[in-house]
């Protein structure tokens, strides 16, 4: 196996995970953006919108995104695409993450703490939930592994135009059943950086 063959079903089971359906980014303060990357973001984000590939929209609409909490965290975290991320290949913890978001100290090596994992699909978000929390627990071990646990791993789900998102703390994962449009993108800014801190 490997992080794309997870349903959520086999996830849950497999990790003896509790899943809970809850709200818990809604009342998050927005975070106000560069002036530059508004304007960048509302040339892309027809664009992205338009676009029919899972790698059009995350060009387009999520990798500027997921950049700016980048700068936003002043370089604290930093941002790797498209990285392999094998962890445990025995359990299926292996291959390709779309986005990781880590407190990495260079851009050159994932580093433990993995605090973000955000998971980019065409169409519709409950058929990534299982990769995407599949992700999130190799990132809890990757994390314990290297002596640097965080209490809680978040992801999202996203098309690009609608983000949701999860979080993971020991065995219990919580999903956001609220769905996030793409704007105001202040508000997924918002959501992104809370979860860095």
């Amino acid at each position: 196996m490997a992080y794309d063959t997870f349903t959520l079903d086999e996830v849950v089971q497999q990790f003896n995970l509790t899943l809970t359906d809850a709200p818990f980014c809604q009342f998050l303060p927005s975070v106000e953006p560069e002036t530059e990357f508004l304007t960048i973001f509302q040339r892309w984000l027809p664009l992205g919108q338009k676009a029919r590939s899972e790698k059009a929209k995350s060009e387009r609409l999520i990798s500027p995104i997921l950049l700016e909490i980048e700068h936003l965290s002043n370089e604290q975290v930093k941002l790797f695409s498209g990285e392999e991320f094998n962890v445990d290949r025995d359990r299926g913890l292996n291959g390709f993450c779309d986005f990781l978001l880590s407190r990495s100290t260079t851009a050159y090596l994932i580093q433990a703490p993995v605090a973000v994992i955000v998971e980019a699909k065409k169409g519709e978000l409950d058929l990534g939930l299982g990769q995407c929390i599949a992700e999130m627990v190799a990132a809890q071990i990757f994390n314990e592994r290297a002596g640097k646990p965080i209490a809680t791993v978040y992801g999202s789900v996203t098309s690009g135009k609608v983000w949701q998102f999860l979080s993971l703390v020991d065995k219990a994962v919580t999903i956001d059943s609220t769905e996030y449009p793409v704007t105001p993108v202040q508000r997924i800014l918002g959501i992104l950086q809370w979860m860095i801190q």
